[in-house]
């Protein structure tokens, strides 16, 4: 082992699911340039985040190493190399996954920024996943972050007779 082997990035572990999904949140919480306190504690809670009892929030020791590995990635790969390398190795499950925690984290804040939208729209490419495809979860999922529904009682979604259903892309 070399004085300075510490400092090597990880760019020879190996990209699995787990990882795929940690390092995708990690490129769209620094899409916009921050990393806002919403977007962390979703990265969390996607890792198996745990209260430390000290008022703070942490992961266990197998998740903080996944979250190490997919900092060092981010850090040391493009957003293209990234998506080359991941792809591959997700089911069409996992990809959607992928894709519903991206677009809940970019809401998490509020609205997402031009950078998110433009960031989501490569994952959908890289991943094959049309806008047609992806619109009925994009529907869900903006309803889910939606809390005006609560405090506005004019919201078009509470008015006598709206019924919240999915469109079906073809039917």
């Amino acid at each position: 082992m070399g004085l300075f082997d510490m400092f090597k990035s990880d760019s020879g572990d190996k990209m699995t699911p787990h990882k795929a999904l940690a390092t995708s949140l990690l490129y769209m919480m620094a899409a916009d340039g921050e990393m806002d306190h919403e977007e962390i504690g979703h990265l969390l809670s996607m890792l198996g985040g745990q209260d430390n009892g000290n008022g703070t929030i942490g992961v266990g020791a197998q998740n903080q190493a996944l979250l190490d590995s997919a900092v060092k990635y981010r850090r040391t790969h493009s957003i293209d190399e990234f998506l080359r390398e991941a792809t591959p190795v997700l089911t069409d499950a996992q990809r959607m996954c992928v894709l519903l925690n991206l677009l809940d984290s970019s809401l998490s804040d509020g609205q997402p920024e031009p950078e998110e939208q433009a960031l989501f729209a490569k994952f959908l490419q890289a991943f094959d996943v049309s806008e047609t495809r992806f619109k009925p979860f994009f529907e869900v999922i903006l309803l889910k972050n939606d809390r005006s529904v609560f405090t506005q009682d004019n919201h078009p979604k509470n008015q006598p007779g709206y019924h919240v259903r999915l469109s079906v892309p073809g039917g």
